[in-house]
C-alpha cells in the first residue's frame, strides 16, 4: 500500500547556493548552505516566509545543522561551517529571534575547528561532535566543556585519532547510545552511561553519510555511497535488514530522517529523489523527484494536532533541499 505526499508549497532559490542541512524545530526550518547566512522559516504558515537571517554564521559556508526532537524544544540549535567552526545559538525568550550563545573551541594554535557533523540531545544538554580523524567528542553545552572523547582508529595518547573520516553522527532518544558513520564504510555505536564502544557494525562497505536512530531507540538506519539503508537491532547490535529500491544502479543517499511514530523512514538521494519507507514492509511507498538535482538533506516536521492553516491539513510533513537551492515543502494528502 502507497502512501500520497502532495507538494504543499516550495520556497525557490531560499538560498544562492547549494543548501546542505536542515533543521526543524516545531514552529520553523532552520536552513544552511554554501553562503555564509543561515534562514529561519515559519513553518506554521502555509507560505512558510521568512522569519529570521543570521547574516555571517560561518564565513565559508554551512554543511550541517542540529536541533533537537520533542515538543518542548527548539531553544537551542548548532551549525558547523566549512571551516570546521562549531557554534551554538539560543532563542532569546523576548524577541524570538536566535543569538550566538557561544563557539566549540578550535583546536591547537591554527584557530581552525575539526567539526564535521553534529547531533543535540532531546535535553539540548549535549552535543556529540564528528572529527576528520574518525574521533567523536560530546560536550556538555551548560557546563561548556568537553566530557567524552570516543576513538574509531588505532590512536593512543593524548592525540588519539587515526580513524577513517566520520561523516555522520547521532545521539539517541533516551540519551544512552551514540552512533557514527565513516568515509571507510564503519559504522560505530557507543554507550553514554559506560563511555566506550558496544558495536563495531558490518553491512555498508563504501562511506556512510547519515545514520539515524528510531524514536524508540530500537533499530538504527545507516546509509550512504552503497545506496541502501542499513537497519540495525541495538539491543544485540545485529543487522536485521537493508531497504532498497529495485536497479542495478542505486544513487547515494545522502539524508536519513525516521517520523515520529518511527513507522516511516525519509531518505534523500544524489540523482534528486526523496523516498518514504514503510520500515516494517521493508517497502517504499512513496517517491517524488521534482529535481534532477542532488538532494543534500531531507527532514520531516514535527507533528501537528490541528491544522496550522487553510492547505495545511494535520498530516505528516517533510521537506527536501539541496543543489536546487530550494527549500520543497511537502504534506500527507490524507491529512486534513
Amino acid at each position: 500500500m502507497s502512501k500520497q505526499y502532495l507538494t504543499a508549497h516550495t520556497v525557490d532559490q531560499a538560498h544562492p547556493a547549494d543548501i546542505f542541512s536542515l533543521a526543524p524545530t516545531p514552529s520553523t526550518l532552520i536552513s544552511a548552505s554554501g553562503s555564509s547566512s543561515l534562514r529561519i522559516h515559519d513553518t506554521t504558515s502555509p507560505t512558510y516566509p521568512l522569519a529570521q537571517t543570521i547574516s555571517n554564521a560561518h564565513k565559508l559556508g554551512c554543511h550541517h545543522l542540529a536541533t533537537a526532537s520533542g515538543p518542548q524544544t527548539g531553544n537551542i540549535f548548532a551549525s558547523v561551517g566549512f571551516g570546521g567552526d562549531a557554534k551554538i545559538w539560543h532563542l532569546n525568550p523576548d524577541s524570538k529571534q536566535y543569538e550566538l550563545q557561544w563557539e566549540i573551541p578550535t583546536v591547537g594554535d591554527s584557530g581552525k575547528g575539526d567539526v564535521w557533523a553534529i547531533a543535540l540531545s532531546a535535553d539540548e544538554n549535549f552535543l556529540a561532535c564528528t572529527t576528520s580523524d574518525g574521533r567523536i567528542h560530546v560536550w556538555d553545552l551548560t557546563a561548556k566543556e568537553k566530557i567524552q572523547t570516543y576513538e574509531t582508529g588505532g590512536g593512543r595518547g593524548a592525540a588519539g585519532g587515526g580513524g577513517s573520516f566520520a561523516m555522520a553522527v547521532d545521539l539517541s532518544r533516551d540519551g544512552r547510545l551514540t552512533a557514527s558513520g565513516h568515509e571507510n564504510g564503519g559504522v560505530y555505536v557507543f554507550n553514554n552511561d559506560a563511555g566506550r564502544m558496544v558495536y563495531s557494525l558490518s553491512g555498508l562497505a563504501k562511506p556512510v553519510r547519515a545514520v539515524a536512530f528510531s524514536p524508540g531507540c530500537k533499530r538504527l538506519a545507516a546509509a550512504g555511497n552503497a545506496g541502501i539503508i542499513a537497519l540495525y537491532d541495538m539491543e544485540h547490535g545485529e543487522h536485521v535488514g537493508n531497504l532498497s529500491a529495485p536497479g542495478n544502479r542505486p544513487s547515494w543517499i545522502t539524508s536519513l530522517d525516521w517520523n515520529d511514530t518511527g513507522d516511516y523512514l525519509l531518505s534523500g538521494q544524489l540523482d534528486g529523489k526523496v523516498k518514504v519507507w514503510d520500515v516494517a514492509r521493508g517497502a517504499c511507498v512513496a517517491t517524488h523527484s521534482e529535481t534532477d538535482s542532488a538532494l543534500w538533506c531531507v527532514r520531516w516536521l514535527p507533528p501537528t494536532e490541528r491544522a496550522l492553516g487553510p492547505g495545511m491539513g494535520k498530516g505528516e510533513r517533510f521537506c527536501a533541499a539541496g543543489a536546487s537551492r530550494s527549500l520543497s515543502f511537502y504534506r500527507e494528502a490524507t491529512g486534513i
